[in-house]
């Protein structure tokens, strides 16, 4: 098989290319890294010397293509299946570009900011960063409230990479910074990511690690 995926099944960033794959139904071999493991360390560095997830190896181009964006670009562009997740049509393909980086900036980035602290020594917190990362995430919300009224997935009709980032950065933030029902439209929106059948394939596969999430609340 070509398309090696060095990943972890909890990071929020390994989701988004998982869930491309899926959707495409793209053969693929899996490898968990185990960071805290010092062979599975050295193993996974000798392919992303940054030791950042996700990283895809190709064997048959012998490309290592790192980022999540990235990966699934170069899936579209190497490994197109019947599902268009990058649109042909420039105006549509940079409006799903816009709203999969608005997903990992404005969303992903607080709530692993949240995530983080948790995890840090008790004298090493930062509240007030914290407290930033939680204004910026319901600022978030209320854009993605206004958006969401009159569509089905993030930029129309048709499920694209906007949405493969849009469910990890949803579903992680929930946990951190509950929707509640302020947000209708957003837990709307959420909620049909989740039924989705790649994205809950990815959430299946995640659930022996979230004994490890520290905000893990069912």
């Amino acid at each position: 098989m070509s398309l090696t995926m060095h990943l972890h099944p909890l990071a929020s960033f390994c989701w988004k290319p998982l869930i491309a794959l899926y959707e495409n139904g793209t053969p693929f071999t899996s490898v968990v890294v185990d960071l805290g493991n010092e062979q599975s360390r050295a193993a996974f560095l000798k392919v992303s010397p940054t030791g950042k997830m996700p990283a895809l190896r190709d064997d048959a181009r012998d490309r290592t293509v790192l980022e999540s964006t990235v990966v699934i670009e170069y899936l579209a562009a190497h490994y197109p299946g019947p599902i268009e997740l990058i649109p042909t049509d420039i105006d549509l393909a940079l409006a799903v570009r816009q709203a999969d980086r608005f997903y990992d900036f404005y969303l992903q980035e607080p709530m692993q900011k949240i995530v983080g602290d948790r995890l840090r020594p008790q004298d090493k917190t930062d509240p007030f960063g914290v407290e930033q990362a939680r204004a910026q995430l319901r600022g978030s919300y209320a854009i993605v409230e206004q958006d969401m009224q009159s569509k089905t997935w993030a930029t129309g009709e048709a499920f694209t990479m906007a949405d493969c980032a849009a469910a990890p950065a949803l579903f992680y933030a929930n946990k951190v910074e509950p929707l509640g029902d302020n947000y209708p439209s957003v837990k709307h929106y959420h909620d049909r990511l989740l039924q989705r059948p790649s994205v809950a394939r990815v959430i299946e596969e995640a659930q022996p690690y979230f004994k490890l999430f520290p905000y893990n609340n069912g």
